[in-house]
């Protein structure tokens, strides 16, 4: 078994981002497996400077120790455009010059922002710069999440088809985790529940490049009083390290793993290691979101 965290630098980790490490850490780590770290940094425009070395020194700080080297989604492109390369090839991508604007003007809303109505897909000249999309289908995709069961979408119908590659020249994030997830060996996914609609999007390109489809898992995310995900954009704190054993319980009984009253008095190593001892998936609630009181 190979899991791994992939968080985004963005920002300090939060309280969010904590429980989708330490449920991921758990699984892999209770199971003998290895437990990787990547960090999504392909969106260089929403980088925060010096956030990826902060997330990694809070997680050493919350006792977490990883497997292997640090994987960055910017140094791996050219992995990305060989990928790109193989669906051209099948004909299975399109240039696309849309703007926001012309897809708002004649799209309806999805499963997950505006389906795409394929504008472009037939369309003789576009103009440059242009996004890559890939052609979907309206054969449903089915698959069986570890907490959060049976899911299944139709991408024709909920998606549309859906951009690879930006016109500013990024790799979109689909694509990405795809090829990432691949070339790491990656065979259990475990995340929040958020991105539990980019799965089938994600099965989808594992098919057409003959890659395996790993296991899913999704947990319930953080929401604030307002009801809103923990993120950046709704101001959630940063988690303190000072009091890591205290969040650290705080994060296990999120998961539904009934941790003692007397573990805040351990320190975060020997926090984990009871956590490894006594995880159980299948406490974990299932729902979608869960919001902190």
């Amino acid at each position: 078994m190979i899991g791994r965290f992939a968080p985004s630098p963005t920002g300090p980790l939060h309280f969010g981002s904590l429980i989708a490490a330490l449920a991921s850490y758990c699984e892999a780590k209770t199971q003998g497996g290895k437990w990787l770290v990547r960090i999504e940094d392909l969106d260089k425009p929403r980088e925060v400077a010096g956030a990826a070395d902060h997330i990694l020194k809070t997680l050493e700080t919350f006792g977490f120790e990883w497997d292997g080297e640090v994987i960055y989604q910017s140094h791996r492109n050219p992995l990305y455009q060989e990928a790109l390369n193989q669906l051209q090839a099948a004909s299975m991508i399109y240039n696309c010059d849309c703007s926001r604007k012309e897809i708002a003007d004649s799209a309806d809303h999805g499963i997950d922002g505006l389906i795409y109505p394929g504008i472009c897909r037939h369309k003789e000249a576009i103009r440059t710069p242009s996004a890559s999309r890939v052609i979907v289908d309206s054969k449903p995709i089915f698959f069986t999440d570890a907490i959060q069961g049976s899911i299944e979408q139709t991408l024709a119908q909920d998606v549309g088809d859906f951009v690879l590659k930006r016109a500013d020249g990024l790799y979109a994030y689909q694509l990405a985790v795809v090829v990432d997830d691949f070339e790491q060996g990656v065979t259990h996914i475990l995340r929040g529940a958020d991105l539990l609609n980019s799965s089938p999007r994600q099965i989808y390109l594992q098919q057409l490049l003959h890659y395996p489809t790993p296991e899913y898992a999704h947990i319930p995310i953080a929401n604030n009083a307002n009801n809103e995900k923990l993120s950046k954009q709704t101001l959630a704190p940063a988690i303190d390290g000072s009091q890591a054993s205290t969040v650290l319980k705080q994060a296990l009984a999120f998961l539904g793993q009934d941790p003692p009253m007397d573990l805040v008095q351990c320190n975060p190593t020997e926090i984990l290691q009871w956590a490894k001892q006594h995880w159980d998936i299948k406490k974990i609630p299932h729902q979608q979101s869960i919001v902190l009181s």
